[in-house]
């Protein structure tokens, strides 16, 4: 079973839709899926998906990514009508919440690069479980960037692990000293761990809770260091402030895109039996 298979089971169980089981037979019928905010639509693929499994046919109307006006329609469905009903809500939700993160990541997307063409926004591991690939596909749809996208496939030092580990120098030696073909990055709080980062050969170096003013400091001091070394903002960025980090910045992450966005409103439509 993959995702799909398993969201499907959530709504429907070893029992089925009983409300339209009761209700029809073979009875065939066709429905638009409206979007009723305007938006980047992202999602499309995967409901083309969910219909393929209960049993009805997807006609796309637009592409992921495209912006699109509100009460667009963006889909036609056709098949049983017990097939398009158990898709329904299912479709609507994964439609809903992905365009609402591309939305979102696009706007922040085109404040940061009308200030630094080279800076980019980054999601975060703050993710609906058993959702996380959709929702950082939706980043990736409007022009962000996954970052990592679990916790085996970079190494990354927070805070947490420092106080056990005590101090920027053992965390980086003992990292460097098992692990030899991931991406390094620390998280720090203050100037002295920056440059102790990056005098110890970081690749990253997160700065994680500054002002705009300090973080631009620290970045400058980092790059005179070395020059290669990524500087990442995070930690209380939000649609009000990132433009203030976005022309020093490499990588600005946050959670906002996955944990806080609106998802838009979408509908779908019976037009009726054919």
């Amino acid at each position: 079973m993959d995702d799909i298979d398993h969201y499907l089971f959530e709504d429907l169980g070893k029992d089925g839709d009983i409300t339209s089981d009761s209700l029809f037979y073979d009875e065939k019928a066709e429905a638009n899926i409206v979007v009723k905010d305007d938006c980047i639509i992202a999602g499309l693929e995967e409901i083309k998906t969910v219909f393929k499994k209960t049993g009805a046919q997807t006609e796309l109307l637009v592409n992921d990514g495209d912006l699109i006006k509100k009460n667009t329609i963006v889909a036609k469905i056709n098949g049983p009508a017990r097939a398009i009903l158990k898709g329904e809500r299912l479709a609507l939700n994964i439609l809903g919440r992905m365009s609402g993160i591309a939305t979102e990541t696009k706007k922040l997307v085109d404040i940061c690069k009308s200030i630094n063409p080279n800076v980019t926004v980054a999601a975060t591991r703050k993710t609906t479980p058993g959702f996380r690939k959709f929702e950082k596909r939706a980043v990736e749809i409007g022009g962000g960037e996954q970052h990592r996208f679990a916790l085996y496939d970079a190494v990354m030092v927070k805070d947490n692990h420092l106080k056990l580990v005590g101090s920027v120098e053992e965390a980086i030696k003992r990292v460097k000293d098992k692990v030899k073909d991931k991406t390094i990055e620390i998280e720090v709080e203050n100037e002295k761990d920056a440059i102790t980062s990056a005098k110890l050969g970081a690749d990253v170096i997160m700065l994680d809770n500054f002002d705009p003013k300090s973080g631009e400091i620290v970045a400058k001091k980092i790059r005179e260091i070395n020059s290669d070394i990524l500087i990442e903002i995070s930690g209380g960025v939000n649609p009000n402030n990132i433009k203030n980090y976005a022309s020093f910045a490499d990588r600005i992450s946050l959670g906002y895109l996955t944990h806080s966005v609106k998802s838009k409103d979408c509908s779908l439509e019976i037009l009726g039996n054919v």
